[in-house]
């Protein structure tokens, strides 16, 4: 294995000399400097500043060893990207840091991570580990705390840490010897010495039937007087209008006892409808928000024919969302710091009769758009002729279309909702994240159009009208 520092030259290397640049360069979501990011760790907002790790592998735009990259802000608008806060350079994690997350205790911020190791038959076996920082940017490896447990597979990974009821918890991703995935649960007082506790969720322990071979990151936190588990699942098959994407994500909300570690909940919801959504991490800021950030991406889904690997970078992460509870429903809104982007604005209310209608007045492609609609009509909002959402108020479906990135025709993706009021739409320069009924509906998805000016189509099949506030948006802020 190299030395870190001399990793750490190689990878700064790359960064200086490949750009992510590009048509597609992101302006107000947190994107690689050079190579692929994928998961965000380790969110925790700590001494006043938000800290946001990622999976990167900062020299090629493929999957491998991957490293914790860090950018910190105190405002979310203005960043600073920080030396990587992680590299594999020791035996225990040899083929990679994978996944997890961060936790303030006593002054100092833990980082608690999955080790990857691999051998030269490519068996895997992973560790749970640990590193500790005084300053938030210089982290020293304590090794592994947890080992892979019996009746597993090596496929154990992303560690969750929170604390309740007097005592340290971590959740953790697994795959059983018999290929059912299932959630974890273990228990500390020092941070250290863990308890395995046994499996909190998944077949047998909560669930009779099968539902995947792989549970992925983890997240289990109280939210409006009830427990969520937040959890990508593998291997579910698509039915009707479900788990249209290669790999799902989605909640299961119950009750949570800590004297006896046994989670009660119903069944599996997807939290989002899009075509790009995976492995996102959840935290409670100063303010006892729950925030929630996602990976713009999904493992194994057409990765590998991003147009912007061209420019040497592929893949970002979500805007931050604040996470509510109404009604048993999980709701998703951009944080109000999103605000702070906003530019030039336009309104118009604007009535379709027989014909598509091109709304003149707005041609900005970075933008937040925000629609209010007829609950009852059927219609349809095209974005730069490249992206369309379609809402059929017969049968109550909402469609999300664009090109298919292989084939080059229409892919879709559509759910049933219970109506549509309104849509908040943000449009970065490869990407969008729709909003619907103020967060009762998420859809996230990546775009690639050739059309430069952000055209709005409007189209429906009886007379409706839509009203339309648009906003020019900032970039972000890099120092």
């Amino acid at each position: 294995m190299k030395e870190e520092h001399a990793l750490r030259k190689e990878a700064d290397q790359i960064v200086q000399t490949v750009e992510a640049a590009g048509p597609f360069r992101q302006q107000f979501h947190l994107m690689p400097p050079a190579g692929l990011m994928n998961d965000p760790n380790g969110l925790v907002q700590w001494q006043g500043v938000n800290h946001v790790f990622y999976q990167w592998m900062p020299f090629h735009t493929g999957h491998g060893s991957k490293w914790w990259g860090h950018a910190v802000s105190r405002d979310w608008v203005h960043w600073e990207l920080l030396p990587p806060a992680l590299a594999p350079v020791y035996d225990f994690e040899k083929n990679g840091c994978y996944s997890g997350s961060a936790v303030a205790h006593e002054g100092f911020l833990y980082l608690f991570y999955t080790g990857n190791v691999k051998d030269e038959h490519g068996n895997r076996t992973s560790y749970q580990c640990l590193a500790v920082s005084s300053d938030g940017v210089e982290f020293e490896k304590h090794g592994p705390v947890i080992y892979q447990p019996e009746g597993y597979t090596a496929h154990v990974r992303d560690p969750k840490v929170w604390f309740e009821a007097g005592v340290w918890w971590l959740v953790i991703g697994a795959q059983r010897l018999d290929l059912e995935g299932q959630v974890l649960l273990y228990r500390s007082r020092d941070l250290r010495e863990w308890e395995f506790l046994g499996p909190l969720a998944g077949k047998d322990a909560t669930l009779s039937a099968s539902f995947g071979y792989m549970w992925e990151c983890p997240d289990f936190f109280e939210l409006g007087g009830s427990r969520v588990l937040l959890v990508s699942p593998q291997g579910l098959e698509a039915e009707a209008y479900r788990y249209q994407n290669q790999y799902q994500t989605g909640i299961f909300t119950g009750e949570f006892a800590p004297e006896t570690g046994t989670f009660s909940h119903g069944e599996f919801r997807e939290i989002d409808l899009g075509f790009e959504f995976y492995a996102p991490q959840s935290f409670l800021d100063e303010q006892g928000r729950r925030l929630l950030i996602g990976w713009m991406g999904v493992p194994d889904q057409q990765e590998q024919v991003h147009p912007t690997i061209a420019d040497g970078w592929v893949h970002c992460l979500t805007v931050p969302r604040e996470l509510t509870m109404q009604n048993g429903h999980l709701y998703q809104q951009p944080i109000e710091e999103c605000r702070q982007l906003r530019g030039r604005n336009a309104s118009a209310v604007v009535a379709v009769n027989d014909e598509a209608l091109v709304w003149q007045s707005w041609d900005a492609p970075v933008a937040e758009i925000y629609l209010e609609v007829e609950k009852d009509k059927s219609w349809t909002v095209s974005w730069r002729r490249y992206f369309h959402i379609s809402y059929d108020a017969d049968d109550q479906t909402l469609t999300f279309e664009r090109p298919d990135l292989v084939t080059g025709g229409s892919v879709r993706r559509t759910s049933r909702v219970n109506g549509v009021r309104s849509l908040r739409c943000l449009f970065d320069c490869s990407s969008v994240e729709v909003f619907v009924n103020d967060g009762e509906y998420v859809s996230t998805s990546r775009l690639f159009p050739e059309q430069e000016e952000g055209e709005l189509q409007f189209s429906a099949e009886q007379p409706a009208v839509f009203h339309v506030d648009a906003w020019e948006l900032y970039s972000l802020q890099w120092t």
